[in-house]
């Protein structure tokens, strides 16, 4: 209240409603399955190829339940320092430094934007041509589900571009590149365009399916309306060049995604 000193009401943390995210199916990363993700080690990084279904933060139940906790165990690391993080049904190229050092040089890049990261993205409708979405993010404090942004005036800025590559059977396989790196930016972006990402639970067709998620798990009624198990989102490549890094580092679309473009007659290149 007014010149009482005392914080305004905020129905948000008052309240267990709207829901926060907590972990659910956390899966266990066993030794040769992390073996067979990477795509490139050296003394100052391991670069890896994460699956859409495995966490990218340690978490409470071991090293072997999240990447980082998984790649610092399998080769003795005193930490994996994570570089930039993915999503958990985010898939495609995460690096980890092997040393602070390493990771101070690298995050400070990408602060100054001199990282690369191209992503593959199959969004809902036909998207006729390419398009720069420059639309600030910040809290959505309408939504259900306390972790989801949303576009607003007063929000941070985010610049996100959408080319697409494809479009058949109503859905559209698009190449995205970011400007900046705010939460879920390229699924809020896509939110607002009017073609969200297939299988994205927060921001699809209904946050609430996020929440069914929650309580019962995959579910033959979200099959139906998302059509994916994850959200159809792929980190293809990372061009590292100007932070000192001298390669490129890349992988294809997964078996998942690929599938289900081919379902769709969305032609691949």
């Amino acid at each position: 209240m007014k010149g009482t000193g005392l914080p305004s009401f905020n129905p948000r943390l008052a309240c267990p409603w709207p829901r926060r995210a907590r972990l659910v199916n956390v899966r266990r990363i066993a030794p040769e399955e992390l073996d067979g993700w990477i795509i490139h080690h050296d003394e100052q990084v391991i670069v890896v190829n994460k699956p859409g279904d495995v966490l990218c933060h340690p978490s409470k139940d071991g090293p072997w339940s999240s990447l980082a906790g998984a790649v610092r165990a399998r080769f003795g690391l005193a930490a994996a320092h994570l570089v930039f993080r993915l999503d958990r049904e985010t898939s495609g190229v995460v690096v980890f430094a092997k040393n602070p050092e390493v990771a101070a040089r690298l995050q400070t890049a990408m602060q100054r934007r001199q990282v690369g990261k191209t992503y593959l993205a199959i969004m809902t409708g036909g998207l006729r041509g390419p398009v720069t979405v420059d639309q600030p993010l910040g809290d959505d404090e309408d939504s259900p589900v306390y972790c989801k942004a949303g576009v607003r005036p007063d929000g941070q800025p985010a610049v996100t571009r959408f080319n697409p590559l494809a479009s058949g059977g109503g859905f559209t396989l698009a190449r995205v590149v970011t400007e900046t790196g705010r939460m879920h930016q390229i699924r809020a972006h896509a939110q607002w365009l009017g073609h969200n990402l297939v299988g994205d639970k927060i921001y699809g067709p209904d946050a609430r399916c996020y929440l069914d998620f929650l309580d019962a798990g995959w579910t033959p009624a979200l099959q139906e309306r998302l059509l994916l198990p994850r959200q159809a989102l792929h980190c293809a490549e990372i061009d590292m060049r100007e932070a000192g890094l001298e390669r490129v580092f890349s992988v294809p679309l997964p078996a998942d995604l690929r599938a289900f473009c081919q379902a769709r007659g969305l032609v691949l290149l």
